[in-house]
């Protein structure tokens, strides 16, 4: 035989080594799938007491100012301060249903809605 090689003839067996370290391993092996068990079972209870967040767009809903600024049109209805004239009569549209007088909405908001588009650069 040279040197540095090794036949594995010549390895001895040490069955006994190997059969102590197996229960080892197993107990390694359960105790972090118990721990990992313990850690999702948490981040799933803590996922479901979550509070729900809506994901539907809100209107502006914050106090009016005396003179209808493109800040405040731009809240009231739903769009950037820079929108294109298609925009902001999607969105007048839009608010107008949901406030009409006629279907039991508020004259007032119906007329901040009016005012915002104007103020908007819209036309009515």
């Amino acid at each position: 035989m040279a040197l540095g090689v090794m036949d594995f003839k010549d390895q001895p067996l040490d069955n006994e080594r190997r059969s102590s370290e197996s229960p080892l391993v197993i107990g390694a092996t359960v105790a972090a799938a118990a721990w990992s068990g313990k850690f999702l079972i948490g981040a799933w209870q803590a996922f479901k007491a979550r509070p729900v967040v809506p994901r539907v767009k809100r209107f502006y809903n914050g106090g009016f100012e005396q003179e209808m600024t493109r800040r405040e049109a731009a809240l009231i209805l739903g769009v950037r301060e820079s929108a294109v004239i298609d925009k902001i009569k999607e969105a007048h549209r839009r608010v107008m249903v949901a406030n009409h007088p006629d279907a039991g909405g508020s004259h007032y908001l119906a007329s901040k809605d009016q005012r915002s588009q104007r103020a908007h650069g819209g036309e009515n």
